[in-house]
């Protein structure tokens, strides 16, 4: 369940939890179960979804869409135009952008036209202080290594490091590293299989 706030009152009972530092604008959207912790902001327009962590010194600008049971860790600033899919995480003071030319006298008020656009798909993970230059997706069950720069898209269940980052292996779905032999792989944790289906590419099968 969801719950629109309209200019709801901060003491009216509802199903998520904003601590008493925090400031959450109206009109948004919040999924039950969600929780807002220290000295976050939540902005107009803003939609999260059921079950989420919003942790400490978080920011969620106007229009961000947020998925279910998505873990934003401490110090993260989510902007106009990044949108994350259900099971993503954000590990401490992981960085998003949303202009590829900033110019601090240049005025941008069209978030459709100004902003480019920020993808994290269904269960992709991004380490504590990687930085997601806008307009790039991360693909599904993505893994981004701590301290990384994405500067292009990033492949399902690709592990990506380094700045810039580069392909350095394949993650499954609960992120343990893959180790292919010719072109298949199982996970030695989970036993979920995968088939390399091209260079930069994998499937489950």
């Amino acid at each position: 369940m969801t719950t629109q706030l309209e200019n709801a009152p901060a003491s009216e009972s509802r199903p998520y939890f904003v601590h008493e530092s925090s400031y959450v604008d109206t009109p948004c959207t919040i999924g039950e179960g969600t929780k807002i912790w220290h000295f976050s902001h939540v902005m107009k327009g803003a939609v999260i979804g059921a079950g989420c962590n919003i942790g400490q010194n978080v920011v969620i600008s106007p229009g961000v869409v947020i998925g279910d049971n998505v873990k934003i860790q401490n110090n993260v600033s989510v902007y106009t135009g990044v949108i994350l899919e259900d099971d993503v995480f954000c590990g401490p003071s992981c960085v998003f952008t949303n202009v590829t030319t900033p110019r601090s006298h240049v005025r941008r008020n069209d978030p459709d036209k100004d902003y480019a656009k920020t993808l994290v798909k269904k269960g992709a993970s991004i380490g504590a202080n990687a930085t997601i230059v806008c307009g790039n997706s991360l693909g599904e069950y993505a893994f981004v290594g701590a301290g990384s720069v994405v500067t292009k898209d990033v492949p399902a269940h690709a592990m990506v490091y380094g700045n810039p980052a580069r392909l350095k292996g394949w993650a499954c779905m609960c992120g343990v590293k893959l180790n292919f032999a010719e072109d298949h792989a199982a996970c030695t944790e989970c036993g979920q299989q995968y088939q390399m289906t091209g260079p930069a590419s994998v499937a489950r099968l």
